[in-house]
């Protein structure tokens, strides 16, 4: 098992990171908020959870350890994989899930494209022991800062989370108006997260 990763940032994409250890360069999938934090050239210390299947080794890039075993434990669920696990994750943070599995709101879960109503029923019962409760209390912080002209990169982030291009956008703008400037790259995790917090009604 290969538990984290700890090197230079040589390439990124919508989906992944491409991380160099020891000379090596691995492929890791993460969510748009862990990536937006990542700067090519510069370090990057993940979490790492890999998964074996027959005919791949696939490996995902966490934020931190918490996210990483919310990640493992939400794919003990049927029907739940490594795509879906890295959705939910994207959509609502470790405690979060934690909250939406302990009061069984299924509309929060609902919101994670792929999990329809009898998908969530399934997560909560499935999960009731394993989450545990939250470890943090719910904040909520104002929207981000005006910032802005990364916005495209925050909408094809969430298109490819299944969100519309319509939603995507609406949710950005409600974030970031027009009229506030331009989203710079150091926002764009910010940004992120606030576009899932309207997309998640506020629980992201």
């Amino acid at each position: 098992m290969i538990a984290s990763l700890r090197g230079r940032v040589v390439a990124l994409r919508l989906d992944a990171a491409v991380v160099e250890v020891g000379g090596v360069g691995l492929l890791a999938y993460a969510t748009p908020t862990t990536l937006a934090a990542l700067r090519v050239g510069e370090q990057a210390d993940l979490a790492t959870s890999l998964v074996v299947r027959e005919d791949s080794l696939t490996l995902y890039g966490f934020a931190d350890a918490d996210e990483r075993d919310t990640f493992e434990a939400v794919q003990t669920v049927s029907g739940v994989g490594p795509r879906l696990a890295l959705a939910m994750l994207a959509v609502h943070t470790p405690d979060g899930l934690r909250r939406a599995v302990g009061t069984e709101d299924l509309a929060a879960l609902q919101r994670v494209p792929g999990i329809g109503r009898k998908g969530a029923q399934r997560i909560v019962l499935e999960l009731a022991d394993r989450l545990g409760p939250p470890t943090a209390a719910v904040t909520t912080g104002g929207a981000p800062a005006p910032v802005a002209d990364r916005r495209g990169e925050v909408v094809e982030a969430l298109v490819g989370l299944g969100w519309t291009a319509k939603a995507a956008e609406d949710a950005v703008a409600t974030v970031v108006p027009s009229d506030a400037g331009a989203v710079e790259a150091a926002d764009v995790a910010a940004v992120l997260r606030g576009a899932l917090r309207v997309l998640g009604g506020g629980r992201a």
